[in-house]
């Protein structure tokens, strides 16, 4: 049968191109664990978000001016006068919200199934530089639409490179560009935060999948699939990327994309967490804004600046908070990853530390008072104990015994008939008369309500031991 062109055109393609051996090798082929739960969702967010922040931010350099007397203008003319223009500025900056929720989460994942542990070292690592990557990617960002928290903001931020010994005045002068955060500074974050720093987040991105997909991802139970195999050479515990994760991640997306969708047309400010209300309001360097603080996903680590005392000791506290998640791999002295099979320290150690990490979160967002400020001390300590004290209470603990196969754990049509039987336990039928008719209505019984609160808590308490 003589072949069509297209198909020869096909075959000469991929006779240049691996193209079916880039497929195979990292969907079809590519055997992952099958127990992911709804964790294992948010790495294939990031990855969407990414690609809508790399979209619209195309879109909006099509009609923003990186000119200080023009920024602040050239942002309301995309909100009132370009088509769509608003649209696309809000999916740009609410999902840069979005892309840090979902990084926190897909970090917090890490943390409690260790995928940080060996021999995914380098994927931790790689993940690392892609936060701090996005951090910066966000502080230029930030400038841009040129409002006061964006300048006042930036002032605040680019002044704490000064508090380095010795090459501190000079380095923040080189980052502005200028002795103020001016025209020159808002030109060179421009620069940063269209071009260089895109580029260094999607070499990165390869690199962590690249990686990961030479080791394999690891799975709720902690444990190595590769280990056993069937006759054909594929893991006894694992099914192929796709189709059925590739379909399951469409169902993370669609929940995903419904709640984005309703904070991105109903409230796209988040009440000023996402947008704050001074950025309305164009940059003016003669009026300082009553309380400067940056958007919430840098909130954390900016009451770690200011609980300490000394400005140079807040910068260093500051940076150590992101450096030691760095070293985590060579923290944790557990000889198991996953928090199903640690022991009730570790348990209640990160309890403690996801406290200290949403205090010092809001904190940060909050006018400094005595009584903030030693708070975010007590979370300071907190935050910081979690990480430097683990090679003690991770070797103390102990542990469970991991079983040799990964575990059946139960599923939510599983759980449906518990919710319902507790539901019922904290109701209960009482009669009601009305128009003379005695009839029987379902009211909430307190007595219930109690014990199935005091089960919880034994509950939660047995899985903390």
């Amino acid at each position: 049968m003589k072949k069509s062109h297209l198909e020869n055109c096909g075959n000469w393609f991929l006779d240049r191109f691996p193209l079916t051996k880039l497929w195979n090798d990292h969907m079809a082929q590519y055997y992952a664990p099958k127990n992911f739960n709804f964790w294992y969702f948010f790495g294939s967010l990031a990855l969407l978000v990414l690609v809508n922040q790399l979209v619209t931010g195309i879109l909006l350099t099509m009609n923003y001016k990186p000119d200080a007397g023009l920024a602040f203008d050239s942002v309301e003319y995309i909100m009132r006068e370009v088509p769509w223009g608003w649209l696309v500025r809000y999916m740009h900056s609410t999902g840069a919200s979005a892309f840090f929720l979902v990084v926190y989460l897909h970090m917090f994942r890490g943390l409690i199934y260790g995928s940080f542990k060996q021999p995914r070292e380098l994927i931790w690592i790689f993940g690392m530089l892609l936060f701090v990557a996005l951090m910066a990617e966000a502080f230029m960002g930030y400038l841009l639409p040129w409002g006061q928290m964006s300048y006042w903001g930036a002032q605040v931020i680019i002044s704490l490179f000064s508090a380095i010994p010795v090459i501190g005045d000079d380095l923040s002068l080189w980052v502005r560009g200028d002795y103020v955060i001016s025209d020159a500074t808002l030109n060179r974050f421009f620069a940063f935060h269209v071009i260089s720093i895109p580029l260094i987040l999607i070499m990165l991105v390869f690199l962590h999948i690249v990686a990961l997909h030479e080791v394999g991802s690891n799975n709720p139970d902690g444990i190595e699939i590769k280990a056993s195999k069937d006759p054909w050479g594929h893991p006894v515990d694992g099914i192929p990327f796709h189709p059925y994760y590739t379909v399951k991640d469409i169902v993370g997306v669609a929940v995903f994309i419904f709640f984005f969708a309703t904070v991105l047309f109903y409230m796209p400010e988040m009440g000023g967490y996402f947008l704050e209300h001074a950025n309305f309001i164009p940059a003016d360097p003669l009026a300082t804004p009553e309380h400067i603080a940056p958007v919430w996903y840098f909130t954390p680590f900016y009451a770690i600046l200011r609980a300490i005392p000394d400005k140079f000791a807040g910068v260093i506290a500051m940076g150590g908070a992101i450096v030691v998640l760095f070293l985590l791999p060579w923290l944790d002295r557990s000889p198991v990853k996953s928090i199903r099979y640690r022991g009730g320290i570790y348990k209640k150690a990160i309890l403690m530390f996801v406290i200290s990490f949403l205090g010092l979160g809001y904190l940060g967002m909050q006018a400094p008072t005595p009584a903030a400020t030693i708070m975010a001390r007590i979370f300071t300590a907190m935050y910081f104990g979690f990480f430097l004290l683990m090679p003690i209470y991770t070797r103390w603990e102990k542990t469970k015994p991991v079983p040799k196969q990964l575990t059946d754990q139960p599923t939510i049509e599983d759980r449906i008939p518990g919710w319902k039987a507790t539901f019922c336990e904290m109701v209960k039928e009482v009669p009601v008369e009305k128009d003379g008719v005695t009839v029987m209505r379902k009211r909430l019984d307190t007595s219930g309500i109690i014990n199935v609160l005091i089960r919880t808590a034994k509950n939660l308490k047995a899985s903390l031991d």
